[in-house]
């Protein structure tokens, strides 16, 4: 465990110490699922210190260097999507071709809490750090792993993204609208739950760690996390022998748990232009028919939910001839002064720069980046009244904490790692 006051470079906190200082993680971590796990520990105030490969320009991880690219910068330290998910974290780099590079990482291990990665199962095996090999190195260390399939069982081999997690869970079959295609889950959903259930496996191993003094191997799969998801839909089939396609369904717009009507989204005066409305119960339908002020609203049929599942195709349609012809806005305001749920469907662009709810919250924050300058990266969906989270910079340039981690916290002198790097250690 490192000095709570410890604070690494470029780490500006105006909250002091976070929730998490003290917390040293060797991190493997790439893409989503595992470096956005990180992250998070990093913005609590966790010292996360990245490897990367010199060789190949810590391009395993396919966001390194590729686009969207933030501005007008190109090259393996302008990629959007690494810069953001790797915000606040160390990075070094070591060439684990060579013996000296592998003796380098056992001394970082032998210094940190836990270390984490998400590669296919048996990589960090084959490379000489498996977990036998970290506990001969320090006992009570935590390991956790983020593998597609697990690191056992019969489809172990296998490698995984989101959306095949989202599609060998049932998730994907579960999802569209009725008589069409399963529509899936958007952009790789599984990968960011990937990453919600890797941040907690591991405050849960160090948590354990704190109380017993005994480490452990977090063997997490993603295709389970994302089976957690579906519980109502299979709890359906195995006690009612309902299954998720039948007539009518899915309908991923409706609500059948609980019943609402009318539920779901419409099109808006414009182009692409969206709203959603969730009527919860009679009470928000009486408030609805009087906001909306047609004479179909006022027919006696709607009043009671019965009356409304029994037709919900022709109230949806007269519900999408009414938004037509009003802007998202303009009845996403008339509904919700009323008193009933409803929002715009926005644009990542309407969200981040044109709503005050998420930019006065400070969900997106400025940090520096030693190559590219300023960038704006996402903050965390949480306060902490004591100690809350900072990123105080953006993701690290290949290498740029080689001198503070070897020579700083391992020992080693300007001399040693000028050599290391001439040799093509680091």
């Amino acid at each position: 465990m490192i000095d709570p006051d410890h604070c690494p470079p470029n780490w500006p906190n105006p909250y002091g110490p976070g929730a998490l200082a003290g917390i040293r993680i060797c991190d493997f971590t790439g893409q989503l699922a595992g470096a956005g796990a990180t992250k998070i520990l990093a913005a609590l105030g966790a010292e996360v210190i990245r490897i990367e490969d010199p060789v190949n320009q810590g391009r395993w991880d396919i966001l390194r260097g590729t686009q969207p690219f933030i501005g007008e910068h190109r090259g393996i330290e302008a990629g959007g999507s690494f810069n953001n998910h790797n915000a606040a974290k160390l990075g070094i780099t070591l060439n684990l071709r060579d013996d000296r590079a592998k003796e380098l990482l056992a001394e970082l291990i032998a210094v940190s809490d836990a270390v984490t990665e998400n590669f296919a199962a048996g990589v960090l095996e084959r490379l000489g750090f498996g977990y036998e090999a970290q506990r001969a190195i320090k006992p009570d260390i935590v390991y956790v792993s983020n593998c597609g399939f697990g690191a056992d069982g019969p489809y172990a081999s296998f490698r995984s993204w989101g959306p095949i997690a989202q599609a060998v869970s049932g998730l994907t079959f579960q999802s569209g609208l009725p008589d069409l295609p399963p529509a899936g889950w958007g952009y790789s959903f599984m990968d960011h739950t990937g990453a919600y259930y890797m941040a907690m496996a591991i405050l849960m191993a160090l948590y354990h760690q704190r109380r017993t003094g005994e480490g452990q191997w977090v063997d997490l799969a993603c295709i389970e996390a994302a089976g957690t998801l579906h519980g109502a839909a299979s709890l359906d089939f195995t006690v009612n022998g309902r299954p998720a396609r039948r007539d009518g369904m899915p309908n991923s717009n409706r609500s059948r748990s609980p019943a609402m009507a009318p539920h779901g989204v419409w099109a808006c005066r414009g182009d692409d232009e969206w709203v959603a409305i969730a009527v919860r119960d009679d009470d928000d339908w009486q408030r609805f028919a009087d906001a909306v002020d047609r004479p179909w609203a006022a027919d006696e049929c709607w009043d009671r939910l019965a009356g409304r599942l029994a037709e919900e195709h022709r109230l949806e349609r007269l519900i999408g001839e009414w938004t037509a012809q009003r802007g998202k806005a303009e009845v996403a305001e008339l509904l919700v002064s009323a008193g009933v749920p409803a929002a715009p469907v926005l644009r990542p662009s309407e969200r981040i720069d044109g709503d005050p709810r998420t930019s006065d919250w400070g969900m997106w924050v400025t940090a520096p980046h030693s190559s590219i300058g300023d960038t704006r990266v996402e903050g965390l969906p949480m306060r902490l009244s004591e100690n809350d989270w900072a990123i105080g910079r953006a993701a690290p340039c290949l290498g740029e904490d080689n001198h503070y981690v070897l020579g700083e916290v391992l020992g080693h002198s300007a001399d040693e790692i000028a050599e290391l790097a001439a040799a093509g250690v680091i």
